[in-house]
């Protein structure tokens, strides 16, 4: 059957369409309906932490199923309570925090910009120009880059800034700590033409996700929260890619050491199982609604498939290591990276931070021109390059000129060396091409 006749397919032209039918999923490996085997290195969409069919988690969804399969958010259910006090545990807050869970990431960042109005009573919410926090209207407008075009003219009070990116400066510079500064002086430029007094939130991703995982230069996290202090401005860390131990803790914000005011997570709460996302709301300001009506809401928030499925995650995470595995899968990505940048002019700049890697690939290093202008023409380089993996194995996905590299936490070592195999097959016939 063609899934081209009934199924409408995410930012892609549909006619164009030419990706297998994957039918099983076992440890970090896919199986399409021939039958064939694919590496899984980008976790699906950075969300499948775990790997497919943990047994764990499959379990506890299975339990549940034959338990409850549904219950109305407005009731109290035993297995959404535990998860929440988990995730408090879990949370950078000695205070604690409160979780209000619904279905997706996306969801989480509109439902944390409400909460931020409410409790501020200021209306205007900041986000970086290079940044996806989703795509429904709301979160489409949060979002920075071209996937919100079509959500325009989107909703009232979003005002975007530029943020650091040390390969491709917005502030020309090569120097890391300048690069800080004057994106920290711009940022402040920005609140004073927007008057801070106005700005009830800055909604930021610790680590630039699929617009090319951005890692940004030491103490500019900080230097948001410091500002964010400095004009009584809550501080959102997106952790929906970050979050449950894809930087090598179980979010991004401990492995920085930087507090955010709330934190949006989603995709491997559940290892992508079940859909799953949530706001954790520090206790100091979730105490707002003790005597205020909460003004959000999702039939399906809590669900308890997922909640089950979340629980089980967490147990699998702790009992294996899975928080900190990152770090130990880092050192082995870098290697490796960094070996395929030596061998391959096309690789300009290999970055990243646990289990979250990137290749940023250009036509000339010493220039740093793109291989494909971001949000430019020739868009198709990338979608024959990542076909050419497919050929030869894996699976990866990525935007333009960047590759992400993004394994199950799962991984051993041996099973990422056909993949940097892969890798360098595929780039070396790209340059051939080119």
């Amino acid at each position: 059957m063609d899934p081209r006749r009934f199924v409408l397919t995410p930012w892609s032209a549909q006619a164009g369409l030419d990706a297998p039918s994957i039918e099983r999923g076992a440890g970090v490996y896919l199986y399409d309906d021939a039958g064939r085997r694919y590496l899984d290195l980008a976790s699906g969409l950075v969300a499948v932490n775990l790997g497919h069919g943990h047994p764990t988690v499959v379990r506890a969804i299975a339990e549940q199923a034959a338990r409850l399969c549904y219950v109305a958010p407005s009731l109290a259910n035993g297995g959404r309570s535990r998860l929440a006090e988990r995730l408090s545990a879990l949370s950078p807050w000695p205070e604690g925090c409160r979780t209000f869970f619904t279905t997706g990431g996306g969801e989480a960042n509109e439902d944390a910009v409400k909460m931020a109005r409410g409790i501020t009573g200021r209306t205007k919410i900041l986000t970086a120009f290079r940044s996806f926090h989703g795509s429904a209207p709301g979160a489409g407008t949060l979002s920075g880059e071209n996937r919100r075009w079509p959500n325009e003219p989107g909703i009232p009070g979003v005002v975007h800034f530029f943020a650091p990116y040390p390969y491709r400066s917005p502030f020309h510079t090569r120097d890391a700590e300048v690069e800080r500064e004057r994106a920290l002086e711009h940022l402040e430029l920005v609140l004073t033409y927007e008057d801070p007094q106005r700005v009830a939130a800055i909604v930021v991703e610790p680590i630039v996700g699929s617009n090319g995982v951005i890692v940004y230069p030491d103490g500019y996290l900080a230097g948001l929260r410091a500002l964010c202090d400095r004009h009584g401005i809550l501080l959102i860390f997106d952790e929906v890619m970050t979050g449950f131990g894809r930087t090598g803790e179980a979010f991004a914000s401990t492995r920085f050491g930087v507090t955010p005011d709330v934190i949006t997570f989603a995709k491997g709460a559940t290892s992508a199982y079940v859909p799953l996302g949530g706001v954790l709301l520090r206790e100091s300001l979730a105490s707002y609604f003790d005597d205020r009506v909460l003004g959000c809401g999702h039939t399906y928030s809590g669900h308890p498939l997922a909640v089950a499925a979340a629980n089980a995650a967490l147990d699998a995470y702790h009992d294996e290591g899975l928080f900190t595995r990152g770090r130990q899968i880092e050192n082995w990505l870098r290697a490796g990276l960094e070996d395929l940048q030596r061998d391959s002019p096309a690789v300009g700049d290999v970055r990243g931070i646990g289990a979250f890697f990137a290749i940023e690939l250009v036509r000339d290093r010493a220039t740093r021109e793109p291989l494909v202008a971001w949000q430019g023409t020739g868009s198709g380089v990338l979608p024959s390059l990542l076909k050419r993996l497919r050929d030869l194995g894996v699976y990866t996905f990525g935007r333009y000129n960047v590759l992400l590299v993004t394994p199950p936490l799962v991984i051993a070592r041996e099973e990422l060396e056909p993949a940097f195999e892969a890798l360098r097959t595929a780039l070396a016939e790209l340059l051939v091409a080119r």
